[in-house]
């Protein structure tokens, strides 16, 4: 059998779709024990929309959602001014939440390096020692190691 005569032969061009099918079926399973999770899942996902597509079922009625960046369509000014609300409610008070946490977290730690710096200060003037003496490495590292008795 040619290739002239499978194209005017609708059994034959059957057949060879097949036959395609079947080697590019055998191909990609012989491949799929190397492929990374994530494109395991998107290829499931993919595998459910089509499963889905065939039987004629939309995706929300099938229990999926789409994944894939540019999917589905969503126009923020549809909508009513509660669904508005809803929404700006939901994307300012988290982020909103974040600032002051970092902006409390952030006078905490230079409160704290005031305290901790006021004390060395404190304990440098109330010594017995000239302020001198701190600047002399042999007796800063004097002071690093403990003595020993």
């Amino acid at each position: 059998m040619n290739h002239h005569t499978a194209s005017r032969d609708p059994d034959a061009l059957a057949t060879l779709e097949t036959r395609f099918a079947l080697k590019v079926v055998a191909h990609l399973h012989d491949q799929s024990e190397d492929v990374s999770p994530a494109i395991a899942e998107r290829l499931r996902f993919a595998r459910e929309q089509a499963l889905a597509r065939a039987k004629g079922t939309p995706l929300a009625s099938a229990g999926l959602a789409p994944v894939f960046a540019g999917s589905g369509s969503w126009n923020p000014m549809s909508g009513s001014k509660s669904e508005h609300w809803r929404l700006f409610l939901s994307l300012f008070v988290p982020a909103a939440a974040l600032l002051v946490g970092l902006m409390l977290i952030q006078a905490y730690h230079s409160e704290n390096e005031i305290v901790i710096t006021a004390e060395i200060d404190a304990a440098l003037l109330a010594d017995d020692l000239p302020p001198e003496a701190y600047r002399d490495s042999a007796f800063v590292e004097y002071l690093r190691n403990p003595v020993v008795e």
